[in-house]
């Protein structure tokens, strides 16, 4: 039995840096109704109140919800409200030498295109994000600039040789994340075990970048179980099928197309 959800956030709940479109808010708040959700992304906390609780529709109580921005680097839950309970943050100098590496790498690996939207290094304080076409780009652009991730899984190999005491992840359409050493989506999840008393077991995590490399892939290697979408519509059909399985008296979406996943979805429950 299933007691936790959790989900990435760009490309899984949301399209890169937007907010949640109405359908999703909807059944989100349907899904809080009935179970536990937490959310963890690269993105940091202001990207998390504009994408995520500016639209979604709380029918649960807020107290059910957990998020967890910068992979899991911060952490903050609702009481009066929202509170952050832990951050592990960069020191000075390790934030110089990483954005100093990235720049490197960029320039390397010719990943600094003349057209940019915005910074391309953003210091997130726990986490320092490049994001190639910078960090307001459309999202049609970022789209088409590295679908099958071939770019910056170039620059990533590189940047683990001469970043080796830090967390290099592959984020987002455009993105690389680089955390503290061991700091990524797993210990975030390793928080939430503690601090709810879920175990590994009783949690399911739905992402987009659950390969090797891939920012969700640590929640994996952790031994949780996984299931990848390809896009937010997907995960649509995933939550419908959560909540058809949880068997509550929420008003419940239409059954779900999920071309056999459905019947997958049944056994977590």
């Amino acid at each position: 039995m299933k007691k936790l959800v959790i989900f990435d956030l760009d490309g899984t709940l949301a399209q890169s840096k937007s907010a949640l479109d109405a359908e999703m808010a909807q059944l989100l708040g349907c899904l809080l109704g009935v179970v536990p959700v937490a959310v963890i992304s690269g993105g940091d906390w202001p990207q998390f109140q504009a994408q995520l609780l500016s639209g979604i529709s709380l029918k649960g109580d807020l107290k059910r919800l957990f998020l967890l921005p910068t992979c899991g680097t911060k952490y903050y839950h609702y009481g009066s409200g929202w509170k952050q309970l832990y951050a592990q943050s960069f020191r000075a100098e390790e934030k110089k030498k990483i954005i100093d590496s990235l720049q490197k790498a960029s320039m390397l690996f010719g990943l600094r295109t003349e057209k940019r939207w915005g910074e391309t290094i953003e210091d997130r304080d726990s986490q320092i994000t490049f994001s190639a076409l910078g960090q307001d780009a459309p999202l049609e652009e970022k789209k088409s600039w590295d679908p099958d991730f071939a770019k910056r899984k170039e620059m990533k190999s590189f940047l683990d040789t001469i970043l080796p005491e830090f967390s290099v992840r592959l984020g987002g359409t455009t993105s690389i994340d680089v955390t503290p050493l061991g700091v990524d989506k797993a210990f975030g999840i390793k928080k939430l075990r503690d601090s709810l008393r879920v175990s590994l077991a009783e949690m399911v995590f739905v992402g987009d970048a659950l390969f090797p490399g891939g920012n969700d892939y640590p929640v994996k290697e952790l031994g949780v179980e996984c299931i990848q979408v390809r896009d937010h519509n997907e995960t649509k059909r995933v939550i419908e099928a959560f909540i058809a399985c949880l068997r509550t008296e929420v008003p419940s979406p239409p059954e779900p197309a999920l071309s056999g996943r459905n019947s997958w979805v049944e056994g977590l429950w």
